[in-house]
């Protein structure tokens, strides 16, 4: 990370990757996941919040029968990294037309890790490991390098999208 720059630490709620809220621990960005991503504006509670949104979404992923994916969002494309099988590293381009790789416990401390073209860490990921105290927190972090803020729902959805690609074993 830069010098001098403060991260988004958006703190994920539930740690599923189909329903959850994600707060900035700083109170800068709050983001929902509902199989749509929306940029809620304010802090959850620690209660999950069921009321309906008045607002549209950000971004709507849908997945079809048997956990495939939408193809229709073409930012979010993400290509894998192999010619066969599954691979949990995908690149994808994002709306400031630099290119993106998600990767899977690449990094030693982080379960996902996103980089850029130059493989700078600008994005990662962990889920609380079950047998880990938490006290207060969900223990799972989405940590997003603060140059990289602008990206944070680009960032947020193919990483949705890379749980739900390990999820299913695409």
């Amino acid at each position: 990370m830069s010098t001098g720059a403060l991260p988004y630490y958006l703190e994920d709620r539930s740690g599923s990757y189909a329903g959850s809220d994600f707060d900035d621990i700083y109170d800068r960005l709050f983001l929902r996941v509902a199989l749509m991503i929306y940029n809620v504006g304010r802090r959850s509670s620690n209660q999950r919040d069921y009321r309906p949104l008045q607002r549209e979404p950000s971004v709507a992923l849908e997945f079809g029968p048997s956990g495939t994916l939408d193809r229709s969002l073409s930012w979010a494309r993400l290509r894998s990294h192999c010619l066969e099988g599954e691979s949990l590293i995908r690149k994808f381009r994002a709306s400031n037309g630099e290119e993106y790789k998600w990767t899977y416990k690449t990094e030693s401390d982080h379960q996902w890790s996103c980089t850029d073209s130059a493989n700078y860490v600008v994005a990662h990921y962990n889920l609380k490991p079950p047998n880990k105290p938490a006290f207060r927190t969900s223990g799972n972090m989405l940590t997003i390098n603060e140059t990289h803020a602008s990206l944070a729902i680009e960032l947020l959805a193919s990483l949705t999208i890379m749980r739900h690609v390990a999820a299913y074993h695409l």
